[in-house]
């Protein structure tokens, strides 16, 4: 794909995109703080804060998506508490028959580390060697590097409509704070809350943690990929070596996705790009 932006993304981020089917029939804006509470469904609630248009209107929906994804977070802490709870009692079952063994195992498992330990040492040697070699010839180096962008009269008109939409798809997700295409995207949060928006049902937003970055950007990029078939321009292991992405990188990826969704039909321009 070309690095470059593509002057159908300025019309169609905002002012053309248009709204999804009315997941109700009941109008959204009859809806209080209260009925919107008692929905369950994240889809409805999503669908329902495209369609409105008054502001008390969305900061009403937002406060129930935020309230939803707390419920779930919560339950789904609550659950893990239990299952840990049952493994530690089946553990203390099963310690007093296995303190029985230990002494007779003591000395095959002293022979076990031994040997792992020197598999360990002869892994960590092959890799250093790998990597000191790759540093020093080029021909080695990671393939994946971005192409500059190139600078156009409409660029930074694009740029801020694309980090704009970008920034009202994600806003209801708690942990998001779209303020750039780098430093806000480094722990892959920005990529999931992105690709959960127009695909709720593929993963549980509410369980991802913000420090395990490489499960976020290969949850992320894999779901984009197999969903909206957009190609995982982006490499994890370049980002992890990264504290920060590169805009130019990030900004490319996600116009893809966004010219993905629209030949999906997943989001609404007066004409594709």
């Amino acid at each position: 794909m070309e690095a470059g932006p593509h002057e159908g993304v300025a019309g169609a981020v905002f002012a053309n995109e248009t709204s999804e089917t009315n997941p109700s029939d009941t109008p959204s804006s009859i809806l209080n703080s209260q009925q919107l509470s008692a929905i369950e469904d994240e889809e409805v609630l999503n669908k329902l804060l495209d369609k409105a248009v008054d502001f008390d209107e969305r900061r009403m929906i937002r406060a129930a998506l935020r309230d939803l994804l707390k419920k779930k977070r919560e339950k789904r802490e609550k659950e893990r508490g239990s299952r840990q709870d049952d493994l530690r009692q089946q553990a203390s079952s099963k310690a007093g028959t296995g303190r029985m063994g230990m002494n007779r195992g003591q000395t095959s498992n002293h022979q076990q580390r031994s040997h792992m330990h020197s598999q360990l040492s002869a892994s960590t040697t092959n890799s250093f060697t790998k990597t000191t070699g790759s540093m020093a010839n080029p021909a080695m180096a990671p393939a994946h590097q971005c192409s500059p962008v190139v600078a156009e009269p409409n660029m930074k008109n694009v740029k801020q409509m694309l980090l704009d939409w970008c920034r009202a798809k994600t806003e209801p997700y708690e942990g998001v704070d779209i303020r750039n295409f780098s430093s806000s995207w480094s722990d892959g949060i920005a990529f999931c809350a992105l690709v959960h928006r127009f695909f709720p049902d593929a993963f549980e937003y509410s369980i991802l943690n913000p420090n395990a970055r490489k499960d976020n950007f290969e949850l992320a990029f894999s779901t984009a990929e197999r969903l909206a078939d957009c190609p995982p321009l982006l490499d994890v292991e370049d980002l992890l070596r990264m504290r920060e992405p590169d805009w130019k990188c990030v900004y490319t990826y996600i116009q893809e996705f966004y010219r993905c969704l629209v030949e999906k039909g997943l989001v609404k321009t007066k004409k594709k790009l």
